[in-house]
């Protein structure tokens, strides 16, 4: 068993109080923390938290390979059995939410083809969401297709056929693109393999994702165990085609039900809330991702109640479905269970919950030191939090790290933009994502007990220490600190833009923003005094008299959501001036590179990078304009937690395949090129200037909420 080593009692949230108490008071506060929190770590069991992260795995999409997606009977059986446990434990009002979601059953993909030798081969195949039904076992003529881009695929009949290609999403393009460019020319279907980037732990190894694409461009995943086979075999053929068996269904209905659940431990204050979250919808057995992170708040939950904790707030545990997708034909068809819950079913609990915890693939050590993940406002909180969790032997050596702010790949980013402080235990910078993530070896053998037990250990504590503050600890200045760093003086003179106003505007929101910091730690600190003198008559009074200045903090946190975040076309969150700013640097390097005649280094380093939907640049213009114009012009219901967060689109596609043909010509005319590359640029200095501008608005606006608070 785990060793659990430090005082937590010691230091956590007696740090606020030792100033305020006497001697005698700082030991019977010192003893009630020390009882309250080895109370907690004494009842959180592992072993409770593994039993149920394995017993998800009951229900299955498909027989062979797991699979619990959205709206399948798999996921809704195994949503119930987290609303029967989330009774049996002693949650109470459990609740079943319903949305609406463009539903997923993936029952079967077996294809059969006679190897090099004549011998029959059977490859069991992963699946995208999308519809395809073989009726039964099918003949199917398979091609290899390389990579599946517009040269690829030029010379090759693939009218009706299967078209195998490699494929690495990760470093280059996502699995719509060639999907579609294939659907375009007519294919029965795309069959990828993984040649890196994903699923790279071993050659048996198959890879599931969203598809982001239409429902009627087909998609399949192989092993690069069973490609090596199929390739030879098509390599040993007459004419580079053979015919296989495809034994197929794969069924996405539009406009289907699913559910999300909750439950509650009921506080003092039934309508203040800290929501902790996980998604039960899985590919393949998902024991990591994310029926691990079901089992950690499932095992918070019950250690809080077996420990007795009698919260102030009101603790909300909440199953959230259709993660990994749940709208097809969007660029951002994941996180849509969550994006409900906060934005259709329970927009109440925007301005009434301190924070979403949220947990993603949790039983596994990703990096030596464990990363929380936040919003910029909870950055500073969480950091001096952090200093106080007690070790466990052999696991997270170098302590533990903060970093902000948000990223889109799980359900936080839904909350945070919401309006709910959020954050998530990190899991994106760990070799994980390259080797098991979305693959069939994502399975109990990964499983880290002494990691578990941390975030046990960690998530209820923190459940605690937020329920022990009468405001919501938000800082603002890590934000707007963050603002600042990122003006890059270059960009804006090449512009010709001043920054001088956002930086001046940016300086007087710090200050008072640190005055409110102060206000709001005093507040705190009072509260936490009294709630661990016992005296609930002073507690209550602080709670209520701070009621205004919670709700004006959340108000303001919900408004800078609002008017700086912003997402590139890869899904990384941005501030609204960096997409203007960064365009114009690579512009403005993409036309000094043209005009000495170096035409490769402007495009492949240059352009390439320009933020602009550039996935697309390697297919036809149909496909580059279909996956431009589902962002630009998708009605909101498609957009989710995407919309209104991209700044801007130049088209380039035209310029730029006309660059990468004169690529080889020597003394090549790109004075056409160039007037465009120039017309771009004056339109992205404007388009700076213009973010700029609203940009400044919006932190004096900020700064007006901040001084209403201080």
């Amino acid at each position: 068993m785990n060793k659990i080593m430090g005082g937590l009692a010691a230091t956590l949230l007696i740090t606020l109080t030792l100033g305020a108490c006497t001697p005698k008071e700082e030991a019977i506060t010192e003893k009630k923390v020390i009882d309250v929190n080895e109370e907690y770590l004494s009842a959180v069991d592992v072993d409770y938290a593994y039993d149920f992260t394995k017993s998800l795995e009951e229900f299955k999409t498909n027989e062979k390979l797991g699979y619990r997606t959205a709206g399948s009977e798999a996921e809704l059986k195994t949503g119930e059995k987290i609303a029967e446990e989330m009774k049996r434990i002693g949650l109470t009002e459990v609740t079943k939410d319903e949305f609406s979601v463009d539903t997923w059953e993936f029952e079967k993909a077996d294809l059969t083809f006679l190897d090099e030798n004549g011998e029959e081969h059977l490859a069991v195949l992963g699946a995208y969401q999308v519809n395809f039904d073989t009726n039964g076992v099918k003949d199917l003529e398979i091609v290899y297709g390389g990579k599946g881009t517009a040269d690829d695929l030029a010379n090759l009949d693939i009218e009706g056929k299967l078209v195998l290609i490699d494929i690495n999403q990760r470093e280059e393009w996502w699995i719509s693109y060639p999907a579609y460019q294939a659907h375009l020319k007519g294919a029965a279907g795309v069959i990828a393999v993984q040649e890196a980037g994903y699923a790279e732990v071993d050659e048996d190894a198959l890879n599931a994702q969203d598809i982001c694409g239409p429902d009627d461009a087909p998609a399949f995943s192989m092993s690069q165990t069973d490609a090596k086979q199929l390739k030879k075999a098509l390599e040993a053929s007459e004419n580079g085609t053979m015919t296989v068996q495809f034994d197929a269904k794969s069924t996405v209905k539009m406009d289907g039900k699913t559910y999300n659940y909750y439950g509650k431990i009921i506080g003092k204050d039934p309508e203040s809330y800290i929501i902790l979250s996980a998604h039960y919808d899985s590919y393949f057995s998902g024991f990591q991702d994310d029926h691990a992170a079901i089992g950690l708040m499932m095992g918070v939950a019950k250690g809080l109640v077996d420990s007795g904790y009698q919260p102030e707030k009101t603790i909300i545990f909440n199953a959230l479905a259709a993660e990994e997708w749940g709208v097809s034909n969007t660029r951002y068809d994941w996180s849509t269970g969550a994006y409900n819950q906060i934005f259709n079913i329970h927009p109440e609990w925007v301005g009434k919950a301190f924070a979403n915890m949220n947990f993603e693939l949790p039983a596994y050590e990703h990096t030596t030191q464990d990363e929380i993940r936040s919003v910029y406002e909870l950055n500073n909180f969480l950091t001096e939090f952090g200093k106080t969790v007690p070790s466990v032997d052999g696991v997270y050596k170098d302590g533990i790290s903060v970093v902000s702010p948000l990223r889109t790949w799980s359900d936080d980013f839904s909350f945070g933009i919401a309006g709910v402080p959020a954050l998530r235990n990190d899991f994106q910078d760990s070799d994980f994502m390259r080797t098991h993530y979305h693959s069939q070896f994502d399975n109990e053998d990964t499983y880290n007990e002494k990691a578990f037990k941390f975030h046990l250990n960690l998530y209820g504590l923190l459940s605690m220490h937020y329920d022990q503050t009468a405001v919501v600890p938000l800082d603002f200045t890590t934000r707007l600190t963050e603002m600042k760093k990122v003006i890059d003086t270059d960009a804006f003179g090449q512009a010709k833009v001043s920054s001088e106003q956002l930086v001046a505007e940016i300086d007087k929101a710090i200050a008072l923003a640190e005055e409110v910091n102060t206000k709001v730690a005093k507040v705190n600190d009072d509260y936490f005094e009294a709630l661990t003198k016992e005296d609930t008559e002073a507690a209550q009074k602080l709670y209520e008299e701070s009621r205004e200045l919670n709700s004006g903090l959340l108000a303001a946190f919900k408004y800078a959501e609002d008017q700086f975040v912003r997402l590139t076309w890869e899904d990384v969150q941005i501030f609204p001036h960096q997409h203007a700013q960064h365009n114009i640097t690579n512009l403005a390097l993409a036309i000094e590179a043209l005009e000495k005649g170096d035409i490769t280094t402007a495009t492949d380093e240059y352009l390439w990078a320009i933020d602009n939907n550039w996935y697309a640049y390697d297919f036809d213009k149909e496909v580059f304009d279909y996956f431009t114009d589902y962002v630009l012009e998708a009605p909101k219901e498609k957009l989710m937690w995407g919309e209104g967060r991209i700044v801007g689109h130049e088209d380039l596609f035209d310029t730029i395949n006309s660059l990468t043909d004169k690529g080889d010509q020597a003394d090549a005319d790109v004075s056409a090129e160039l007037a465009t590359l120039n017309e771009v640029l004056e339109r992205q200095k404007v388009l700076l200037q213009t973010t700029t501008d609203e940009e400044t608005i919006a932190v004096q606006e900020l700064a007006k909420q901040l001084e209403a608070l201080k």
